[in-house]
């Protein structure tokens, strides 16, 4: 199992860092940072997969575009990879 976790504090600061953002919620950092951790957890998990299908220890660049190329859910990735 995974277990990630993204502050808060961070998240808010870089959302008001923002000239367009205004007030933020109190609740709106808190569903970013579980949006970013799921998303982690799905990049990097699928990254592990391939490492380990391919016999190997270590995630890698290469683990990583594997896995954004392969699922249409990271497609919004593929033009950076």
């Amino acid at each position: 199992e995974i277990r990630t976790k993204f502050p808060v504090a961070r998240i808010k600061r870089i959302m008001q860092a923002d000239e367009e953002v205004g007030k933020v919620a109190q609740v709106t950092p808190v569903a970013v940072s579980k949006a970013l951790e799921l998303f982690m957890i799905a990049l990097v998990g699928g990254a592990a997969e391939k490492a380990k299908e391919k016999g190997g220890k270590k995630v890698t660049a290469s683990h990583l575009k594997a896995v954004v190329l392969g699922s249409e859910q990271f497609d919004f990735l593929a033009e950076i990879v």
